[in-house]
């Protein structure tokens, strides 16, 4: 699962598995493709059409540590390099901006076995296009039957029907991010119609062999505090702002989705100050659902930014670093974080000299919906 935050959290989320070709229980035609129809006051959402003795219902907080099981048997197979723990779902999908009820499902075999899930999530804040997150997953035993293709067609008319009833001046991207690895995964979206608008490279490297941090002059670089939590998240705004899909995150998203998160450890990130203000940030994340499934422990270089006007001095190069050092000193053997690879600041050339490597490729699926006329 690809969420903002933790590994891969970009604000970008995946439907794991199944293949774009007909199967049995699906409807004649292509109901994935068909399923949005304008005008904005009927946006039907299709009659969930799923194999014989599979039912569907909305997720609930008591479901996360099933759906976090489903998930570890879906990565056995996709390999995206996500683990997850009941907690950390919880974090995501048990909170004041997504209303499980009504923007998710899980599947169940009679026995109550969970088989497959789908989650809306829409972000409330937004710069050009209102961004809907489809995310999703099929156990890898189950796939081939019409499960994926059944549960994405719900989730583009769900998405549709968020963008009416939310920002219907706006035009919206429903998107469903998939790895390189998932290849039944891209063939369902493309048979639905989406198309492939951007790459991320998901980098890690070593926490041996590290440089020394370099010194900026007139920059002290300092652990993350809370009391400067609303100070980063408003440089966060400012250095992110003509980013391909950032978001003005306002106070209440940005907790939820990073300094909110229980994975977020504020001692390993890290802050660049001068003159009283922060002009630079590398916030870090530490999962244990990951630890516990690879044997290494991670950081995850969530957000790193710059302020515009302090570009230009080292800075980035100096708080990553840094940022690297602390968690080496806290018992990580491994660093990784994602850039998008169009990024013009010249990222991918700045991870890269500090020894990141590409290890995996996420692409963004989009279904671009406009405004009604």
């Amino acid at each position: 699962m690809v969420r903002p935050g933790v590994r891969g959290r970009n604000a970008l989320a995946c439907l794991r598995g199944e293949d774009g070709a007909a199967a049995t229980g699906c409807r004649p035609g292509n109901p994935v493709r068909d399923a949005v129809l304008w005008p904005l006051a009927f946006v039907l959402v299709p009659e969930l059409s799923l194999p014989a003795g599979l039912t569907a219902r909305p997720m609930r907080a008591d479901d996360m540590a099933a759906a976090a099981d489903l998930l570890a048997a879906a990565e056995v197979v996709d390999d995206t390099g996500e683990h997850e723990s009941a907690e950390g779902l919880a974090d995501w999908w048990v909170n004041d901006l997504v209303d499980l009820t009504r923007d998710s499902l899980l599947v169940q075999t009679p026995d109550g076995e969970v088989v497959a899930l789908a989650a809306v999530v829409a972000p409330p804040t937004f710069r050009d296009a209102f961004t809907v997150y489809l995310e999703g997953c099929v156990h890898p035993d189950r796939r081939g039957r019409g499960i994926g293709r059944a549960l994405l067609a719900w989730q583009l008319a769900r998405g549709a029907q968020v963008h009416a009833e939310r920002h219907p001046e706006a035009p919206a991207r429903l998107t469903v991010s998939v790895f390189a690895t998932m290849g039944t995964a891209e063939a369902l979206v493309r048979h639905a119609g989406l198309t492939p608008q951007r790459w991320f490279s998901q980098m890690a490297r070593p926490l041996t062999g590290l440089p020394a941090t370099p010194a900026v002059p007139g920059v002290r670089l300092v652990p993350f505090t809370f009391d400067r939590d609303d100070e980063v998240r408003r440089a966060h705004n400012a250095a992110f702002s003509g980013h391909y899909g950032s978001s003005e995150r306002d106070a209440a998203s940005w907790q939820v989705l990073f300094t909110g998160q229980r994975s977020f450890r504020p001692d390993l990130s890290v802050l660049a100050i001068e003159d009283g203000a922060v002009l630079g940030y590398v916030l870090a994340y530490v999962s244990e659902a990951t630890t516990e499934a690879t044997g290494d422990r991670e950081t995850y270089l969530g957000q790193i930014g710059v302020l515009p006007h302090a570009r230009g001095r080292g800075i980035a190069k100096a708080t990553i670093t840094e940022a690297l050092r602390l968690a080496a000193g806290h018992d990580c053997q491994v660093a990784a974080l994602q850039v998008d690879s169009e990024n013009g600041s010249g990222a991918v050339g700045l991870y890269e000299g500090l020894g990141f490597v590409t290890q995996r490729t996420r692409v963004s699926w989009v279904r671009d919906v406009s405004p009604p006329a």
